[in-house]
């Protein structure tokens, strides 16, 4: 018998294993918007230590004390310096000179990236499609120090907002190189009741989550809801 033989496997790790990450500050940049704000709100409320970020310092102040929940507010750049896990929710327009102007702040950060390029027209909302590939994959490439994950996008930034709604009934798409990165993504989404984060592929699989916003913007315009995803048979 071979030492190959006689080596017992490892039995296969539970993918619903995930580490505990309530310990780690998550910073949002565009904290101020509706989106960010959202999130910020969501996962304080659960315990989560939050800092959002502004490119005035000012207006995350104040939209921190609104929010209440331990929530602090500071300049995107300090807001990166103090966060474990930096969620990016700016507005497309700016994502690109917003991240390569922190690229020193964000170095070593494991940076979650939300943001979804779209147009819009006469006929609707309708994805973009960046030189890289995808908003996350533009994150990569300008955040060569930092961890980069794409996550958070399918989210109603209304429900997000609203104190009386206890539990959000979505799952949260969440991609990346790294299986622990990855995890922790999945983790903080899962601090926010009723919500489940669940891989999803490869950061090259990134722009069709992003571009998939602009078919949900469709169904909440006819259907005047506030659409989410959940994946069956997970």
């Amino acid at each position: 018998m071979t030492s190959t033989d006689s080596a017992q496997k490892a039995p296969a790790k539970d993918p619903w294993d995930l580490p505990d990450v309530s310990g780690l500050v998550v910073g949002v940049l565009g904290g101020t918007g509706p989106q960010g704000k959202g999130l910020a709100y969501r996962l304080a409320r659960a315990g989560q230590k939050v800092i959002i970020g502004s490119r005035a310092a000012d207006r995350a102040h104040a939209a921190a004390e609104e929010l209440g929940n331990g929530v602090e507010g500071a300049d995107n750049a300090e807001t990166a310096r103090r966060s474990d896990i930096v969620i990016v929710a700016v507005p497309w327009e700016g994502h690109g000179k917003t991240l390569e102007s922190l690229r020193e702040e964000l170095a070593g950060k494991l940076v979650v990236d939300c943001v979804n390029p779209l147009g819009f027209d006469k006929q609707g909302a309708y994805a973009l499609k960046p030189e890289e590939g995808s908003a996350a994959q533009q994150a990569a490439a300008l955040l060569p120090g930092s961890r980069v994950t794409a996550a958070f996008h399918h989210l109603s930034a209304v429900l997000l907002a609203d104190p009386e709604i206890e539990e959000i009934d979505t799952d949260v798409m969440v991609l990346g190189e790294e299986r622990a990165d990855v995890e922790i993504v999945q983790a903080l989404a899962g601090r926010i009741p009723g919500m489940r984060g669940v891989f999803s592929g490869r950061l090259r699989n990134a722009h069709q989550v992003e571009a998939l916003v602009a078919n949900l913007i469709s169904v909440n315009r006819r259907y005047k809801a506030h659409a989410g995803l959940r994946v069956t048979d997970v």
